[in-house]
């Protein structure tokens, strides 16, 4: 059952973000003071008493001015407008009635939508109700006097709003898989998602950081639903200064966090840049499964064998995430966009994938007969006990072996290699762990085992 949708509209800087985290209960929109800076629009979830909807927060409406991003904002806001059940008509009471209220107001009677009028930024009560007063004469009812900072006026003005929204007595929850696409500036990402969503759910831009904020896009393939986050183009920190491109950052390596698979786009032309290593380190620390899509493949020159170089720089370069699955696209043409998901599937298939013990005693067995574990200078030899799957998500395996220290990285390498060499995990990353117990330890465990065994 799909929840009711409420979009939130308003002039630039009237403080719409903050009323969109007021209502969804966090702080993942953009607040920053400087006018422009929410561009697309976001969603995210929201509840009052029994009734669950979706908050849509959009980029602040100018009419008279088609500069830069204005026109392509009040598309993205008329496209919130239409999916919406009602909407929020966000002003200002510090500032008064505004001309630009007052044209959104009638571009708003224009679209069969209930409206709700928040007053914000009254932070006194008292003077809320004068301060609400004058915006009677736009002429769409009740204005709500309301702070999105401190949250008085919250509770009157949620009252009215869910009058006008469907009634959700049960709510089905959908599994679905969350893939973040990341990577750095205009290196196609917003092209990318429009592409995967057949709709330009992101301002597109040859002008570098046009998306700010981590954008949640829900759509569904073949009876699959994915959670799809836009996320602002990551440039190194230097060049980073505190504002909202700071912001955007640190969103986009949330979204990072809470993904199931992390799109890497890089941009083929380019190669793979210094950035690009770091956000592929980024991923691997944080764990998650991974697809690398190398973008405007359309705009290479091509033989016969520049695929397969274009492959092995890139699986060289990104060592971090050299298990994941590479694709060549072209989000522009829609070049091989319709194979992303089956990738997604695969890598969010794999990353949750368990292995029982027995099998994974099996893979170290062969890989000890093949390459057993080097004696050291003291004549000392690392011995493996056994191994076992601890958890998923990234699948994570705990070795017992008598000391780990005589374990050098290469066999460690190589144990690992054996694991996807005979296992998979394609598109996931596998954590090893390597724990010392003593042989007094392992009998003991071995017998309990058996007595187990025998009842």
């Amino acid at each position: 059952m799909s929840l009711p949708i409420v979009a939130i509209i308003g002039r630039p800087n009237v403080g719409k973000s903050t009323v969109a985290n007021r209502l969804a209960g966090d702080n993942d929109a953009i607040v920053h003071d400087e006018a422009g800076v929410t561009r697309d629009r976001t969603y995210r979830p929201a509840f009052w008493q029994d009734r669950d909807y979706i908050v849509v927060d959009t980029g602040g409406l100018v009419f008279d001015d088609d500069t830069e991003f204005l026109p392509l904002i009040r598309e993205q806001a008329l496209a919130a407008l239409a999916e919406a059940s009602a909407a929020i008509f966000v002003v200002d009471g510090q500032a008064g009635l505004t001309t630009g209220d007052q044209e959104i107001a009638e571009w708003l009677r224009q679209h069969p939508i209930p409206v709700v009028l928040a007053v914000n930024k009254c932070e006194s009560p008292q003077q809320g109700l004068v301060q609400a007063s004058e915006f009677w004469s736009l002429g769409l009812g009740e204005p709500f006097p309301m702070s999105g900072i401190h949250g008085n006026g919250t509770g009157e003005l949620l009252e009215k709003l869910v009058t006008y929204l469907p009634s959700v007595d049960e709510i089905e929850e959908t599994p679905e898989i969350k893939v973040a696409i990341v990577g750095r500036p205009n290196v196609g990402k917003s092209s990318l998602l429009n592409a995967l969503t057949g709709e330009n759910r992101s301002i597109v831009s040859p002008i570098s950081g046009t998306t700010r904020d981590a954008i949640d896009s829900v759509v569904e393939r073949n009876g699959t639903t994915y959670r799809l986050i836009d996320t602002a183009g990551i440039r190194r920190k230097k060049n980073v200064e505190y504002g909202s491109e700071f912001f955007g950052i640190n969103r986009a390596f949330k979204a990072i966090r809470r993904a199931d698979v992390v799109l890497l786009v890089i941009d083929v032309l380019d190669g793979v840049t210094d950035q690009d290593q770091k956000l592929a380190g980024r991923i691997a620390e944080e764990g998650r499964a991974c697809v690398v899509i190398a973008n405007k493949w359309d705009a290479v020159e091509k033989d016969s064998y520049t695929i397969y170089e274009h492959q092995a720089n890139i699986t060289t370069r990104l060592s971090f995430v050299e298990w994941a699955e590479v694709i060549f696209t072209s989000a522009l043409t829609g070049q091989r966009v319709d194979k992303i998901l089956g990738l997604v599937n695969t890598a969010a298939e794999e990353h949750k994938r368990r292995v029982s013990t027995a099998v994974i005693n099996e893979v170290l067995e062969e890989a000890i007969s093949w390459h057993s574990p080097t004696v050291s200078r003291q004549g000392r030899q690392g011995k493996i006990y056994y191994g076992t799957q601890v958890s998923t998500q990234p699948p994570s395996i705990v070795l017992f072996v008598n000391d780990p220290q005589r374990f050098n990285d290469n066999y460690r390498r190589y144990i690992e290699k054996q694991f996807r060499q005979q296992l998979g995990f394609k598109g996931s990353p596998i954590k090893l762990m390597w724990r010392g117990k003593k042989v007094r330890e392992m009998e003991g465990m071995q017998n309990r085992s058996n007595r187990a065994t025998r009842v």
